[in-house]
Order: C-alpha cells, then sequence, then structure tokens
C-alpha cells in the first residue's frame, strides 16, 4: 500500500490532530476509517454468507465445515484490492463482492451477496462501525471526564466562590457546586448516548426494502434479516427502504452534538475564570510550554480555547445530517457524499472531548483568589438575602427597600449593611428574621458572605455522589 507523508493530507484531522491524538486516532480508525469500512462491510456480507448456506440445496460440501472457513475471509480482504476493483465496476459493493468470491471457498462462490442490496451492505455495516467507535471509544473517554469532574465537583464542593449572571457579580456559590452543573449535564448526555448507541439498526430487506429478493431464498425473509442482525448484534430497522431509517443515527448524532456543546460550555465557563482579572483557575502549562512568540509571560487558556474551536467547525454539520434524513421514494443518492462525512464529526468530538479530559485533569484551582474575588465584591452580593429576610419579616415593599439601599451604597461609598443600619426598623426586622432562620448574628452573616451559600456544597455532593455511581453502571454496560 502506498505510504503517504502525513503532512500531504488535506484535513487537520489527519496530520495536526493526529500527531496531538495518536493513539485516540488509532482506536477510532479501527471503526471510522475507509479500511473499516471495507472491513465491516466484509463482516456483513460473511454474516449473509453464512445464514444462506443451510438454506442453499445442493450444496457441494459440508455445510457446518464451509460456514466455519468463513471465518478466516475478512482477514484476508485487503481494501486496496477492493479499491482496485471498484476501477473496473464503479460500483463499490460489487467490487467487494468480486474480491471476496476469490476469498471464499469454491462452493458457496454464487451465494455471495444473494438477496442483499448495496446498502443492506452499507447502512447495517455503517450502523456497526458507529455502534462500536461510541461504545469503544468515546462513551469510555466520556466517562474519563465525567470521572474528573466528579472528583473535582467533590473536592471543591465547599469552596467559596462568587455567582456570576450576566458576566456580573451574583450571590455566592461553591466553586464544587459550579462544576457540578457540568457533571449533570454531561452525565445526563452519556446516558442517552449510551442508550441510543444500543438503538441503532440494520436491514436486509433488498432494494425498495420489500423482501422481494429474499423472499425468492426462504419462506420467513424477515425471519432471515433477524437471524443474521442478530448475529452481528443489531436488530432490523422497523421499516426500511432502500435504506435503514435515518432517525436512528440522525438521534444518536444529534445527543453526540449535545454532548459537544456542553463541553463547550466549560470550555468558555474554564476560559474565563482564567482571564487576568479573576484567575480563579488554570490549565496545566509546562515548563517548555511557550504562550506568545512575543510576550514571554503569558500562558493562554489554549487548551479550553480550542474546545471552543472545535465545537463551533464541527457544531453545524448536523445541519447536513437533518438534510439527509430525506431521500426520494425508497432512495437517492443525495445522501451519498455527505454521509461519510459523519466520521469526522465524531472524530472532531472525540478530540475535543479528549481535550477538556486533559485540561481537567491538570487544572489548578486558586481557592484563595476565589475568597479574595467574593471579597472584592463586598456585603453588595447579600442583597438578595436582605431582601428576603426583610420579606419574610412582613415588609411588603422589601424588594425595593434594598433596591434603594444599594443605589445609596454605591453614592454613598459604604457598605449594604452600613446603609441598612440607618434604618434602625429594617435592620431589627432583617436581624430577627435570621436569628431565626439561621440563628446568626446579623452583622456577623453581612461581613461573612461565604455563609450564603444555600445549598450549593450539598448538591455538589449529592451529585457527585449520583453520577460516581452512574459512571459504575455505564462502564458495566459497555463491556
Amino acid at each position: 500500500m502506498e505510504k503517504r507523508n502525513i503532512f500531504l493530507n488535506l484535513s487537520p484531522l489527519d496530520h495536526r490532530y493526529y500527531l496531538s491524538n495518536r493513539e485516540l486516532h488509532e482506536e477510532l480508525a479501527q471503526y471510522l476509517s475507509e479500511d473499516a469500512a471495507v472491513g465491516y462491510c466484509v463482516k456483513v456480507e460473511i454474516a449473509l454468507l453464512k445464514a444462506l448456506i443451510p438454506l442453499a440445496r445442493n450444496l457441494d460440501g459440508d455445510a457446518e465445515k464451509l460456514s466455519a472457513e468463513l471465518d478466516t475471509v475478512p482477514q484476508r480482504v485487503d481494501p486496496e484490492e477492493v479499491y482496485r476493483e471498484e476501477e473496473k465496476t464503479r460500483h463499490n459493493i460489487r467490487a467487494l463482492v468480486n474480491v471476496l468470491k476469490t476469498k471464499v471457498p469454491d462452493p458457496v462462490k454464487h451465494l455471495v451477496h444473494v438477496g442483499a442490496t448495496s446498502v443492506d451492505i452499507l447502512d447495517t455495516s455503517f450502523s456497526l462501525r458507529v455502534k462500536d467507535a461510541v461504545r469503544r471509544v468515546v462513551l469510555p473517554l466520556l466517562l474519563e471526564l465525567e470521572g474528573g469532574l466528579v472528583k473535582l465537583a467533590r473536592q471543591e464542593a465547599h469552596t467559596i466562590q462568587v455567582g456570576r449572571t450576566h458576566g456580573q457579580h451574583a450571590v455566592p456559590v461553591t466553586f464544587g457546586y459550579a462544576v457540578a452543573e457540568y457533571v449533570s449535564r454531561l452525565g445526563q448526555s452519556i446516558e442517552r448516548m449510551e442508550h441510543k448507541s444500543r438503538n441503532l439498526r440494520g436491514k436486509l430487506a433488498g432494494a425498495v426494502g420489500a423482501y422481494n429478493a429474499t423472499s425468492m431464498v426462504c419462506v420467513d425473509p424477515e425471519k432471515l434479516e433477524a437471524d443474521v442482525l442478530s448475529s452481528l448484534g443489531l436488530a432490523p430497522s422497523e421499516y426500511s427502504t432502500q435504506m435503514v431509517e435515518p432517525e436512528y443515527l440522525l438521534e444518536l448524532m444529534l445527543e453526540v452534538n449535545t454532548a459537544f456543546g456542553v463541553i463547550a460550555n466549560l470550555a468558555d465557563d474554564l476560559r474565563h475564570l482564567q482571564r487576568s482579572e479573576l484567575a480563579e483557575v488554570r490549565e496545566s502549562f509546562s515548563r517548555q510550554q511557550v504562550g506568545s512568540s512575543t510576550m514571554p509571560q503569558k500562558r493562554n487558556p489554549w487548551n479550553a480555547e480550542h474546545v471552543k474551536s472545535l465545537w463551533k467547525a464541527f457544531m453545524p454539520r448536523v445541519i447536513t445530517m437533518f438534510m439527509d434524513q430525506i431521500s426520494e421514494h425508497q432512495r437517492d443518492l443525495s445522501n451519498s457524499a455527505s454521509g461519510r462525512f459523519v466520521a469526522d464529526f465524531i472524530a472532531g468530538f472525540t478530540f475535543a472531548a479528549a481535550r477538556m479530559e486533559k485540561i481537567i485533569r491538570g487544572l489548578s484551582v486558586d481557592r484563595e483568589r476565589m475568597k479574595k474575588n467574593l471579597s472584592a465584591a463586598g456585603d453588595a452580593v447579600l442583597a438578595e438575602a436582605a431582601y428576603i429576610l426583610l420579606a419574610m419579616g412582613g415588609e411588603a415593599e422589601a424588594h425595593e427597600v434594598i433596591r434603594r439601599a444599594t443605589l445609596d451604597c454605591e453614592r454613598e461609598h459604604k457598605s449594604l449593611v452600613q446603609v441598612l443600619k440607618t434604618d434602625s426598623e429594617t435592620w431589627k426586622i432583617i436581624s430577627t428574621q435570621l436569628a431565626g432562620v439561621m440563628d446568626a448574628d446579623a452583622t456577623d452573616f453581612f461581613s461573612h458572605p461565604e455563609m450564603y451559600t444555600g445549598a450549593a456544597a450539598a448538591k455538589a455532593l449529592r451529585l457527585a455522589d449520583r453520577y460516581s455511581d452512574k459512571i459504575k453502571q455505564l462502564q458495566e454496560a459497555l463491556v
């Protein structure tokens, strides 16, 4: 086979991302490469051939022995040989059939591909390839990432951090609670992805899906289809044209895209937390690593930015997947070229997930900086608490009272507690209500914003425990 300099490849997936993800690339290649495409088609053809042997009349030879001999065929089919044959036939599956006939025992040559149409083989093998890629590579990687997030959420469950909405200081939370958002969102997506990967389907229903050809082979062509697909680990599509119903694959790819969005959102959050004025977390940065070609001090959050960039490149591709739902009548070829790029989509997502797993594994959390940033926000972050306490104490205009107090704080350059204490009745209501709810002194409470974190730590720990258990369950399901 021709050796090729990888730097002559057109897709960045096959040079830049190959070099930075060599092992992962090789794993994916077992399922998503053109070599795998040919190999999986052979696998389906052999499964069909094995099912046909017991149905054949006047077979020259022992059926059981002939069937056993077929097990060595996949290792003897060279994709390059199939491609050379395709130059003559101008048809990929007919080329494969011609090559297979030179590899199988003579007594069963006439049975190769009998009853099948090309897309029976192509759609079934593609479902198998995607199923194996997702369950053997993508999901195990995502579970590693989920495990890292669980560990981080648990480790930082009580680490105080100022909450942020619209880029503004909100109320205090904990960093573990912020991480638990992604534990939950990604964890749910992983569960759905695992389920949808199991639901991929195949077909052996012929040129229009009505079993015309296989009805000439046996009396129960639907059973033949079910038996062949079962031997491959698939169920039949509920209804087929020449194609498998596209929604099985579409739903799985949409879930992959959902997980991609979750990871990109996490990348955005981590990137912003590394801004100089925040500096609450930091990606791992080696002593040899360079952040800027001209500014030696720079330590850019380039890994998080890279994840976001990959999402931007691949997320829009689901539009094409939606377009591939539509095929005229029993089938046209309008999905032929576009469908080939599903492999790129899965690979791009996998490389982004691997990058995020690396980020989380090496992430440094600056707890002192988080505490300092919360302190810098002052007691204004407790305005909500003051409003709630005042309202629960019976003040109908509590929100307006506290809103005006915050304006006074800005104008007079005073703390919230200083302004609140100028109204003895308001302060008395807040103090009394706080004592009843938290058994805390109001002055002390407003001096320590970290006391106002609600159920953040408890929820972070609860979600960490829940998804730690789910990780184990899903790992068992993938075996």
